[in-house]
């Protein structure tokens, strides 16, 4: 099985150039102007284009909104220098959300994108997620 990640913006050309500055992602296929594919992750990103405001289905009451939102569903980038990608994320439009976390595991960073959406910026240390993971 694969998975899609997908990411609705009200802005698909900002979205690309947002995530191509900040994590060094790649523009693939372009769908008109409504989807834009990003390449260089584990997974292929899709930027879909969906308008403030609008239903996720229909007769929805809930609506799209691209102001800081949070939903229980997020994205983590693991790489090797939370700092360094932090940094550019930042310079790209990003919003740290609190201090660069240390953990048993290694290193967190909560941040926003411009688009309203939560992410985090990972990066491991030592054993990594074995460093607290239980046997089963």
């Amino acid at each position: 099985m694969r998975f899609l990640v997908n990411i609705d913006v009200d802005d698909v050309e900002k979205a690309a150039a947002f995530y191509g500055a900040a994590l060094g992602l790649e523009t693939g296929r372009r769908f008109g102007g409504d989807a834009i594919e990003l390449l260089g992750g584990s997974s292929a990103i899709y930027l879909l284009r969906k308008k403030p405001g609008s239903p996720p289905f229909e007769g929805s009451a809930l609506t799209r909104e691209y102001g800081r939102h949070w939903t229980p569903v997020h994205l983590d980038f693991a790489v090797e220098n939370v700092e360094e990608v932090v940094a550019r994320a930042v310079s790209a439009g990003a919003r740290l959300e609190g201090a660069i976390e240390d953990r048993a595991w290694g290193r967190l960073a909560r941040m926003s994108d411009p688009f309203g959406h939560g992410f985090c910026i990972l990066q491991f240390t030592g054993k990594g997620y074995d460093a607290i993971a239980e046997s089963s």
